[in-house]
């Protein structure tokens, strides 16, 4: 799934170009099953999320398009582009990268 999602571009990310050291991420709140059968989406949890980095500004210097990568639940401006969940983070804000 990871190499599907690297090679296809978000459509919200095409007219879009982040400034400085911002970058623009696509992300998806799975939910989770508890056992008593109870699904919890992400938005009720205490944890950092992934996504995929769609767009760059200029200053950005250790992030790729294309990378998976690990931010905190508060981090970013979070917005929604045509039903797609999204945010703009600074490249401070990214806590890491996935690597195969």
């Amino acid at each position: 799934m990871a190499t599907e999602s690297k090679e296809k571009k978000s459509t919200a990310a095409k007219n879009f170009q982040p400034l400085g050291d911002r970058l623009f991420v696509t992300y998806t709140e799975e939910m989770e099953r508890t056992a008593g059968g109870i699904y919890v989406p992400d938005s009720a949890k205490e944890k950092p999320q992934r996504g995929i980095v769609q767009a760059i500004g200029k200053k950005v210097e250790n992030i790729k398009v294309g990378d998976q990568v690990l931010f905190d639940k508060y981090s970013g401006s979070k917005l929604r582009i045509e039903d797609e969940e999204c945010l703009i983070l600074k490249e401070e804000d990214i806590l890491g990268i996935f690597t195969h």
